[in-house]
């Protein structure tokens, strides 16, 4: 099994797209130095159905157990990123969706 963590962000009005790969890059980071971080991946969309409702750009973090996503919530440089991320987002806290969901891995 494996836990899965997937944040979409609608940006305010005038933020740059490199703004948001500033702090995905940072999330990114914390895999070297955090246990259970598998994978962190992240972009813009480019969805050919363009139903993102104004969430356009997004990551997905992939944790070993949900141990290693409480350890990455609680981690002070995940919670300061976070705060980055949200000051970027139309109407702060509201321009965020968060999903969090296991993965079954084959053996």
């Amino acid at each position: 099994m494996m836990i899965r963590h997937i944040v979409l962000v609608r940006l305010r009005s005038g933020v740059e797209d490199h703004a948001v790969d500033g702090v995905v890059r940072e999330l990114a980071a914390l895999q070297s130095v955090l246990p259970g971080i598998l994978s962190v991946s992240g972009g813009r969309s480019q969805s050919p159905e363009q139903i993102e409702r104004g969430y356009l750009h997004g990551f997905v973090i992939d944790f070993d157990s949900w141990a290693a996503l409480h350890r990455y919530l609680e981690d002070p440089r995940h919670k300061e990123a976070g705060q980055a991320l949200v000051a970027l987002c139309e109407g702060g806290v509201e321009g965020v969706l968060v999903f969090d969901y296991e993965v079954d891995v084959a053996p």
